[in-house]
């Protein structure tokens, strides 16, 4: 480094007369600008030491490098992306700026690195084993537009954009891509679901095999803070552009067809690849919906496309209902009763796993009021001493449903001082489940059934469980069995190997009918909802030492928590909820993340095998994620966003 010279940057007109002229430069530690006089037989270890005398500041500088930021020949090159479809594109970034100012939308996406496949000896060309999707895109410098979006088109207020030309309402994709260059193609192409061409599709990708697996993939995310070129990404490096933060704000089908799309699209990869576990009656729902969606995606391509403005409008009244579940619980116009709190009295089995009994479920006669439930032994007794009581506030719930089988679980993990008390509530119907479920989740989060999005909530469970219901009668299917089915890209491939071709599509079909009369937005709206719904959706997996622990765990990342887990069973050992937090540190040297809470022990671990500049910037992040309000106007706040997950401030 210190024998390169400078005179393979252009220098800039209006040298001085000495030969000398002006090296722009930004500190991003200090957040300074600083100019230099230079020639350009000066070698760039001269300039650091320049550098570093003119700031006057006591640091080590060691670990720095001077990166060109401003010739287009030197910093901007080409990059290959593969979007959440899987689709890859080209475009030309700047590799001397940061991670964030590449994206359109930096609080939910990011970059994150190619996972090896272990079992891959030999390392084989990555065209031959890419489905490449080839759009020249534009280059992505700050407010010069990006792969999403031109800033300012994107509206968080849901207010509608016009074209200035006629005045008409934007379309969906003309409003994410403004007067970007990406337009003058076919970005529409990216608001447009394709089916899977071939099962050797499936088969080629990495599938996580454990829950360490999924840990070494997220190794791989980016530094938003730093540039590509600092993280040594390569010209024509393949890199993948991911929704990072499983937080969705304000998403609306009426302006979001893309954004809809790869969101609906990184779900369906993720269920596949077995990213992410669900049940058999869940894998035959996702699939139904796949399906359905394949076949609209594929024959209203034109007729669809010429009629989506209506088609959303006849579905948006009853996806507003939806969007609570898409926004992590958000409230709605729907106010309720404020004047008392809903409470819930009924029969409930209760079990408790580590304490021996002769029955595997009890019956008590169950209260919640408030966030706690109280449990007697008969009805008669509930104005008395409840024999169990349960505070939900901070607790892990989880549903165990079986359809077929009519099983609904309800799995508490609730906080004690040495972990989680682990018990299981056991609904005798649906309607009983979907209520009781729909409590234990607000209660969780310290709400009541009070508030506002209750009913909502409970609407969206009876419609996830309608959604998997089978016909008893296998006869009633509307369609015959045919080719097009293709179950070897619709379901992921443990159940391939349970059951023979014929049955899936059978299987397939039966569950079709549930969702057959849905619009294509709304289904595709609807399984984003029924992934959001799974137990482990949103769980960023990290494999970390704990104080006090003599081996190896794993600790979760969610948008609300943080998640103590068993490396080999996934179980949670013990959680964290973000809104009792006061503080985080990180201590870079020994690579451990403390975090202080407001009521209980401080939380200390060592990030294994990761930067921990990573699971830094995960907590930095949910807590800005947590700070975003309709009401706010359109910019991002890059210097609160830098701020928390940066951590060099």
């Amino acid at each position: 480094v210190n024998r390169m010279a400078l005179d393979g940057i252009r220098m800039p007109d209006g040298c001085y007369a000495d030969g000398t002229w002006e090296l722009k430069m930004h500190v991003t530690d200090l957040k300074r600008d600083v100019s230099l006089r230079v020639t350009g037989e000066i070698h760039i270890g001269g300039v650091m030491l320049k550098l570093v005398e003119k700031l006057d500041v006591k640091k080590d500088w060691s670990d720095h490098a001077l990166l060109v930021g401003e010739e287009e020949d030197l910093a901007h090159k080409l990059l290959r992306l593969q979007l959440p479809n899987m689709k890859h594109m080209k475009v030309k970034v700047n590799f001397s700026d940061r991670v964030l100012q590449d994206i359109r939308h930096p609080e939910e996406l990011s970059l994150l690195r190619k996972p090896r496949d272990p079992k891959k000896k030999k390392k084989k060309l990555e065209e031959a084993e890419e489905e490449a999707l080839e759009l020249e895109g534009p280059m992505l410098t700050p407010g010069s537009g990006s792969i999403y979006s031109s800033p300012g088109l994107y509206s968080k207020t849901m207010t509608p954009t016009y074209d200035s030309r006629d005045g008409s309402p934007l379309s969906p994709t003309t409003a994410w891509f403004g007067d970007s260059p990406l337009s003058e193609g076919n970005p529409s192409i990216l608001a447009v679901s394709q089916p899977i061409s071939s099962p050797d599709i499936l088969v080629k990708l990495y599938k996580p095999q454990s829950l360490l697996d999924k840990a070494k993939i997220n190794q791989g995310w980016l530094d938003s803070s730093r540039s590509l070129m600092e993280q040594d990404v390569k010209e024509n490096e393949v890199l993948l552009l991911r929704f990072k933060y499983h937080s969705f704000f304000d998403l609306n089908p009426k302006y979001d067809a893309i954004r809809v799309n790869q969101l609906y699209e990184q779900a369906k990869w993720a269920i596949l690849i077995e990213e992410i576990e669900c049940t058999e009656e869940e894998m035959m729902m996702f699939a139904a919906l796949q399906y359905h969606i394949n076949k609209l995606s594929i024959m209203s391509s034109d007729h669809h496309m010429n009629n989506s403005e209506k088609e959303v409008d006849e579905v948006d009244a009853a996806l507003s209902d939806l969007e609570i579940t898409l926004e992590g619980g958000k409230t709605s116009n729907t106010l309720g009763d404020i004047t008392s709190i809903p409470e819930l009295a009924d029969y409930v089995k209760i079990f408790k796993p580590k304490k021996l009994t002769l029955k595997s479920h009890k019956q008590y006669w169950c209260t919640f009021k408030d966030i706690t439930v109280s449990c007697y032994k008969t009805k008669e007794e509930a104005h008395g001493t409840p024999a169990l009581q349960m505070n939900l506030r901070g607790c892990e719930v989880t549903p165990d449903v079986n359809i077929s089988g009519q099983k609904f679980n309800i799995k508490l993990l609730i906080p004690v001082a040495d972990g989680m008390n682990e018990i299981w509530l056991r609904c005798d119907m649906e309607k009983q489940y979907a209520h009781w479920m729909a409590a234990c989740r607000l209660a969780s989060k310290g709400k009541t059934m009070a508030d506002s999005s209750y009913n909502l909530e409970v609407q969206n469970i009876l419609s996830f469980l309608k959604m998997q219901h089978m016909n008893p009668d296998p006869q009633y299917i509307a369609e015959p069995i045919t080719t097009d089915i293709n179950p070897e890209c619709l379901v992921s491939p443990r159940y391939l190997k349970k059951y023979k071709n014929k049955q899936i599509s059978a299987r397939i079909l039966e569950a079709h009918q549930n969702v057959a009369q849905m619009s294509l937005i709304e289904a595709k709206m609807r399984f984003i909802q029924a992934w959001q719904s799974l137990p482990e959706f949103g769980i960023t997996h990290f494999l970390a030492k704990f104080q006090g622990g003599k081996r190896e765990e794993l600790i979760g990342i969610t948008y609300n928590r943080l998640i103590r887990m068993d490396a080999s069973t996934g179980d949670a050992i013990k959680t964290w909820r973000f809104s009792n937090m006061k503080q985080w540190n990180v201590n870079w040297e020994i690579k451990m993340v403390t975090v202080e809470f407001a009521d209980e022990p401080s939380l200390a671990f060592i990030c294994a095998e990761v930067d921990c500049k990573v699971v830094h910037e995960f907590i930095g992040g949910y807590i800005f994620l947590s700070t975003r309000a309709k009401d706010q106007n359109e910019s991002l706040d890059e210097e609160m966003f830098y701020k928390l997950t940066s951590g060099w401030v």
